[in-house]
């Protein structure tokens, strides 16, 4: 039992500067209306190494990488992480202002990390895969993002 209980370190992250920085304004942005979730992203971010755009590998998460990931309740599931006014649970589409968005920004494939649901309780999630993201995904621009948020 004590197994399950156990906190284990959280994983180095790498975000890229044009995440970092697009992510910071949007947590910042959003403090009021979601203090919890805009403090947990603004921990990540600051814990994160920030590299140029061009210098992160392929294989770690960043805003509109589509990835897979199974979790410590058997789920095995493919998502692609967005800015708020993209989200859509359906088509898998998370929002980086959720708990489990905010736990797989700059994790690379390989990497695990524990994270606490809204409803208290703590995960733990392993990224399998991820693809980088397509240049539409790429081409949203700063204030649209802080618009959707709104």
């Amino acid at each position: 039992m004590a197994q399950a209980n156990k906190k284990h370190r959280k994983p180095a992250i790498t975000v890229t500067r044009t995440d970092s920085e697009r992510l910071w304004r949007l947590a910042e942005s959003f403090a009021d209306r979601n203090p919890a979730v805009a403090e947990g992203l603004i921990a990540e971010l600051d814990r994160a190494k920030v590299v140029d755009d061009g210098r992160l590998a392929a294989d770690v998460v960043r805003m509109g990488s589509s990835l897979r990931f199974i979790s410590d309740l058997g789920e095995d599931r493919r998502v692609t992480l967005v800015f708020p006014g993209e989200a859509d649970i359906a088509e898998g589409k998370v929002s980086i202002l959720t708990p489990i968005g905010v736990a797989l920004i700059g994790l690379a494939a390989g990497q695990s990390i524990d994270w606490t649901a809204r409803d208290g309780r703590t995960h733990r999630l392993t990224v399998e895969s991820v693809d980088a993201p397509g240049s539409l995904a790429e081409s949203v621009t700063p204030s649209a993002e802080l618009r959707a948020a709104s």
